[in-house]
């Protein structure tokens, strides 16, 4: 511990989690289908036929829960709010109990000493909106912006700080470009849409948070530090595209108010179609930020490919002629993804020196691995290339500060162990192990870890 970096004074650490994935309890307290309770009983969708159903029980065991947080020592919490617990229609007056079990856990946090961090949309649509079209249609994201007020009406004078969508481009690329994750679509012009009405429905909800007066509010993307295979032009353009997907789509119009300059080489003809775009929607879009939250897991190395559906007309917004490559020589996580620490500072410098001033604050909201760890026989839990991935990733982001980057604090995902969406309960992410049958908590090696590490950081800071 003696070589852990040192952070400044005030840098936060937290610990995250979203609802469908720990709360359980879907079917209690008024609450409505989402995309994923619809998703996950779609044969072969998860990976081993599971569902958020019961999860981590964490909606009946929250308190249990919250004393983890507390006893790791953690500034904040990042938690998800499940918009079908607030609206089970997605529209219409608030479900009174399920905002009630919030308004329990930001109280029970503030009492801890723990600040709450509250995500408005982690991915859990009410169903009914998907029926009348999801985020393919621009109601969609009205009604996102009737729910954050509702939410920021009763919670908003005690969460300091909001984050209005979590990874929009899993939502629109994994729900409607692939059919990866929920509602399971693959489609191209329309998944363009919801990408689209997802920013729209970020740039609502920012009005929506401003009129409540919350002290913070911005986003989380999950952003990629991408590499060209090779130097090979047709490679770097292929970067380019992918960097255009992932990255420059979402940032271009939320930092600088303007859309990517590659999207038409990036789509072809899928762009051309724009009619969902309506003019003052860059304005919308682009309104400040007080901060820019960022989820880093892995990078990625990807080549030049052809078209993989010659016929534009079947084409889906995926299908954007590049390809990942092995990354060789180095550690992967049990997903299956390269560990390098140094792509986090790559992609954190990089993007001061894209947008400079219109840059706001950084946090990284995410940050993790997934690792084939299980209990011993005396019931501990041994995780040792875990902590090896915090402690690079946390030096990373060390190094990214010293070479001035405003980043302003880091939460490791998970807390717990918890449903990894099509993954199922097969991977497992947490600083602590849930066995599923019984629900019982048991810190890893990592949670003890961190607990370390935060308390060294703040000492030698302070």
């Amino acid at each position: 511990m003696s070589d852990f970096p040192v952070f400044p004074s005030g840098f936060e650490f937290g610990a995250a989690t979203s609802a469908y994935q720990i709360e359980g309890a879907t079917k209690e307290d008024g609450r409505g289908p989402s995309i994923w309770d619809t998703f996950s009983r779609r044969s072969g969708a998860v990976s081993d036929g599971s569902s958020g159903e019961t999860a981590c029980g964490h909606y009946h065991r929250h308190r249990e829960d919250v004393a983890l947080l507390a006893e790791l020592g953690v500034s904040h919490y990042r938690f998800s709010v499940a918009w079908p617990r607030i609206q089970p229609s997605g529209s219409g007056p608030v479900n009174t109990r399920g905002l009630d079990f919030y308004a329990r856990l930001v109280d029970d946090l503030l009492e801890a000493g723990v600040k709450p961090v509250l995500t408005l949309y982690h991915w859990d649509l009410p169903q009914p909106l998907e029926d009348a079209g999801g985020w393919r249609s621009r109601d969609t994201a009205e009604r996102f912006s009737e729910y954050t007020a509702l939410v920021a009406a009763r919670l908003g004078d005690r969460v300091p700080r909001w984050i209005t969508l979590n990874e929009p481009s899993c939502s629109a690329f994994l729900g409607y470009g692939n059919g990866e994750h929920a509602p399971g679509a693959s489609e191209g012009t329309p998944a363009l849409a919801a990408a689209h009405h997802l920013l729209v429905g970020h740039g609502l909800a920012m009005g929506a948070l401003r009129a409540a007066g919350v002290q913070e509010a911005g986003i989380a993307l999950n952003l990629d530090q991408v590499d060209p295979a090779t130097p090979d032009p047709a490679d770097v353009a292929a970067a380019l595209r992918a960097e255009t997907q992932r990255n420059l789509m979402w940032t271009d119009p939320l930092l600088k108010g303007c859309y990517a300059a590659a999207e038409a080489d990036t789509w072809g003809e899928l762009i051309e179609r724009q009619d969902f775009r309506r003019d003052g929607d860059l304005a919308l879009v682009s309104a400040p930020m007080d901060f820019l939250g960022l989820n880093y897991y892995t990078p990625s190395t990807v080549r030049a490919a052809p078209w993989r559906e010659p016929d534009p007309a079947r084409r889906t917004a995926m299908d954007n002629r590049f390809e990942g490559v092995a990354r060789p020589g180095v550690r992967h996580t049990a997903m299956g993804w390269p560990v390098v620490p140094d792509a986090l500072r790559r992609l954190l410098t990089s993007l001061g020196d894209r947008y400079g001033a219109l840059l706001p604050p950084l946090h990284i909201t995410e940050n993790g691995s997934a690792e084939h760890d299980a209990p011993a026989a005396d019931g501990t839990v041994h995780d040792a290339e875990r902590i090896a991935y915090l402690e690079s990733h946390l030096r990373a982001a060390s190094e990214a500060l010293a070479e001035g980057v405003d980043l302003r604090g880091y939460t490791a995902w998970s807390l717990l162990d918890n449903f990894e969406w099509a993954h199922g309960y097969t991977k497992r992410f947490g600083l602590v192990h849930v066995d599923y049958e019984t629900e019982a908590r048991t810190p890893k090696d990592s949670y003890h870890w961190y607990k370390a590490a935060i308390a060294a950081s703040r000492n030698r800071a302070g």
